[in-house]
C-alpha cells in the first residue's frame, strides 16, 4: 500500500471512531493510538508511522465495538 492511500485509510478509519462514539455516546479508548502522536493530517510522518497508527486505531474500535457486542448480548436476568 502507499504512503497516500495509507494515509485515506487512516483518515476515514479517524471518522469511522468518531462516529462510532457519536452514535453511541461512548469514547474509545485510544491509549495506544495517542501515544503515537500521528494524525491522519501529519502527512511529514513516515509510512511506517502511518501503519502503526492504522493499526492502533483499528484495534481500539473493533475491540470496543466487541466490547459493546458482548455487553449487549448478555441476556437480562428473569425477575
Amino acid at each position: 500500500m502507499k504512503k497516500q492511500e495509507l494515509i485515506h485509510l487512516h483518515g476515514l478509519l479517524a471518522e469511522v471512531g468518531n462516529y462510532y462514539e457519536q452514535r453511541e455516546n461512548d469514547d474509545i479508548p485510544l491509549d495506544e493510538y495517542e501515544d503515537l502522536g500521528v494524525r491522519p493530517t501529519s502527512i511529514h510522518k513516515s509510512k511506517t508511522d502511518h501503519k502503526a497508527a492504522v493499526f492502533a486505531l483499528a484495534g481500539g474500535i473493533t475491540s470496543t465495538m466487541n466490547d459493546a457486542e458482548e455487553t449487549d448480548a448478555v441476556p437480562a436476568k428473569a425477575d
